[in-house]
């Protein structure tokens, strides 16, 4: 999970966290894949920690490359 400060100066309720209401100045818990949603509302989000990079993730293999077939006679 990212984190994030909550920059405004009243509190917010924020839906998508079941509701739960924001303090000012609040550093909160977000899904990492929504952090840009959050930090690219500049005056209201601040990035406290960004979302980590998954290691574990094993890169996708290359493709196979084969040798192209020749058309088929018509016949």
């Amino acid at each position: 999970m990212a984190r994030v400060r909550f920059l405004g100066h009243e509190p917010v309720t924020v839906p998508e966290l079941n509701g739960r209401t924001v303090q000012p100045d609040e550093v909160i818990e977000v899904p990492d894949d929504r952090f840009d949603g959050y930090v690219c509302q500049t005056t209201a989000w601040e990035a406290v920690e960004e979302p980590r990079v998954q290691d574990d993730v094993a890169p996708a293999a290359p493709l196979k490359k084969t040798a192209a077939k020749l058309p088929q006679r018509e016949g």
